[in-house]
């Protein structure tokens, strides 16, 4: 899985997949990349500090593949990803 890229100009978009997994070794969820706190806190970021997270994400590795299954434990019970509705 190839994660999206950021556009050039205008709003930040949400680097969401809706693969919400957190990997309990790195803290980093499997579908963006992104930790809990930066997922958060999405919303209340600023487009610099947005930039800022997507600039860190291609250095934490690829995006790994998981089961409709697995992301679906990990969703909401709507099985919405965190930030997915913000």
């Amino acid at each position: 899985m190839m994660m999206r890229a950021l556009p050039a100009a205008g709003p930040v978009p949400s680097p969401c997949t809706s693969v919400c997994v957190i990997d309990p070794v790195t803290g980093f969820c499997a579908g963006c990349l992104r930790t809990l706190d930066e997922i958060a806190s999405w919303s209340l970021l600023d487009d610099d500090a947005k930039r800022q997270v997507w600039s860190a994400l291609p250095q934490r590795g690829p995006v790994a593949p998981v089961s409709a299954t697995a992301a679906g434990d990990a969703n909401d019970s709507a099985g919405n990803c965190a930030d997915a509705a913000l």
